[in-house]
């Protein structure tokens, strides 16, 4: 899947992220895609403030996660998200790799769909004042 916007993050594991080991508790990993797609949503100029001002909220209905390889205490890692789908729901894949060597940690996904506000119904197809914050980038990637 061709990605139509990718962001990246660095951070470094803190020490209240990792158990008794030193290794990073696995549930921490769905926060780092968090903070990845708030600033991939930032960029598309739809964050989760604005979603709710439109009248949809988009929640997760699945996502997967795969621990390639463990990350530790003070370890420097880059979190890239990619919005790879977005006409009937928004999938956007995740990496988690070692900022030094480049080594893959962690891959994953995340599906959300929108709900609207008012009437609490499923979206089957995005909607339009998404499609609007898409245009410019669905324009860029024309182009190409």
């Amino acid at each position: 899947m061709t990605a139509l916007l990718t962001t990246e993050m660095e951070m470094v594991i803190p020490f209240h992220d990792v158990d008794s080991m030193g290794i990073t508790w696995h549930g921490n990993y769905l926060r780092y895609f968090e903070i990845a797609r708030c600033q991939l949503l930032d960029t598309l100029g739809y964050n989760y403030r604005q979603m709710l001002s439109s009248g949809y909220a988009w929640p997760i209905v699945d996502l997967q996660l795969k621990y390639v390889k463990a990350s530790s205490f003070d370890q420097k890692i880059k979190v890239i998200a990619s919005l790879v789908e977005w006409e009937n729901r928004l999938r956007i894949n995740y990496q988690i790799l070692d900022a030094l060597s480049g080594e893959r940690l962690t891959k994953g996904y995340t599906i959300q769909a929108a709900v609207n506000m008012e009437t609490q119904e499923l979206c089957f197809v995005t909607p339009e004042v998404f499609r609007q914050c898409l245009a410019p980038w669905l324009a860029a990637s024309d182009k190409q």
